[in-house]
């Protein structure tokens, strides 16, 4: 699993012991795992947070049962949470517009961001996907991006002529400054001449959200749902944005056609003299 799964997993694990007061996690009951998960609903913790949580301790404990450190699971008698299907929420073209023009060209940092913007929506990479991108990945001539994503799996996406432009203006213009003698392989390369954290990109979008006049709650995840809904209304193949998204499951990308579908009910309500 990657460094990030793991490390979810772990403050899960942590945040069990702790509302266990500190016990023993080998030596609890189900009816006290029940009262940790209660007291997550109290706390107002989503379900879907809460469905991790529980499957976190369900591979904790099976893994104990197999090891022969438990004779049985307690954590077998637990209902997991109902998760609703939750539309992704999607910006309109103009929004998008605004958000990639937000950035100040005028230092560095501000070309790089507008180069990493522009990669993502080109894209629709994983934030943790775009921060850890080398130097090497993306090919100018041929015009893709080669990218590691979950479980070690490489694929090839491609990149259109704007995003590559302001990539191109970033390596020339911007990059040598902040890298500070090449002593990062990142291709962006945050002020201290160090690879760019998924946190420090979030901050500024989260920044420059608010800079373009963005009012709902986004995240670099936003770009992506951006990036698969705006192809498919278009009139993308979804074995295609299956790909391109580095989705293991069709159905995983099928989410984003349930969002073409609620554009297009919203349209015809709008428009069709009898909606």
């Amino acid at each position: 699993m990657s460094d990030n799964t793991l490390a979810a997993y772990r403050r899960d694990l942590l945040d069990a012991r702790q509302r266990l007061d500190g016990r023993d996690l080998y030596a609890v009951s189900t009816a006290d795992l029940s009262q940790c998960l209660a007291g997550r609903y109290a706390d107002g913790l989503k379900a879907r947070s809460s469905a991790r949580w529980l499957s976190c301790l369900r591979g904790f404990y099976r893994h104990a049962v197999r090891k022969g450190r438990l004779k049985n699971d307690p954590s077998l008698g637990l209902a997991a949470p109902k998760l609703g299907r939750a539309l992704p929420g999607v910006l309109s073209g103009r929004d998008v517009e605004a958000l990639l023009a937000a950035p100040g060209l005028d230092t560095a940092t501000g070309l790089r961001d507008r180069a990493m913007l522009e990669l993502l929506y080109a894209t629709g990479l994983r934030v943790s996907e775009l921060v850890g991108l080398p130097l090497v990945c993306v090919n100018q001539r041929q015009g893709v991006v080669r990218v590691m994503g979950k479980g070690d799996k490489e694929r090839l996406v491609p990149v259109g002529e704007v995003a590559l432009g302001w990539i191109g203006r970033y390596l020339q213009e911007a990059r040598p400054s902040l890298a500070r003698e090449g002593r990062t392989a990142a291709l962006f390369v945050s002020n201290r001449g160090e690879a760019m954290s998924r946190q420090n990109f979030w901050y500024a979008i989260k920044r420059y959200a608010a800079q373009a006049g963005i009012r709902t709650t986004i995240s670099p995840h936003t770009l992506r749902h951006a990036f698969a809904t705006h192809l498919l209304d278009n009139g993308a193949d979804l074995r295609a944005v299956q790909m391109m998204l580095g989705h293991s499951d069709l159905s995983t990308t099928q989410i984003y056609t349930h969002v073409a579908q609620s554009r297009l009910k919203t349209l015809h309500a709008q428009h069709h003299p009898r909606g």
